[in-house]
């Protein structure tokens, strides 16, 4: 007889939003951004070819023109 330990369905979630959760650089977020402000193409298709939600989307935008330093990375005195 095996003595497999049975996993219990919170456990098996948590394993699966871990392997699909992507951490985006700052450097992407940037990027996908401005590709959102030329504007040709359209929001939902761009966060569709990046594999985002939209919200996520304006969450960066909104981020980025209400503090633009914070994406900066911090700056070593000489």
């Amino acid at each position: 007889m095996s003595t497999k330990k049975k996993s219990s369905p919170e456990s098996i979630v948590l394993q699966i939003k871990r392997k699909t959760r992507h951490k985006y650089s700052v450097e992407d977020k940037i990027r996908v951004v401005l590709e959102g402000l030329r504007g040709e193409q359209s929001i939902a298709d761009l966060c569709r070819r990046e594999g985002i939600h939209p919200g996520i989307y304006y969450k960066w935008s909104k981020a980025l023109s209400s503090r633009p330093t914070i994406w900066l990375p911090p700056r070593s005195l000489p």
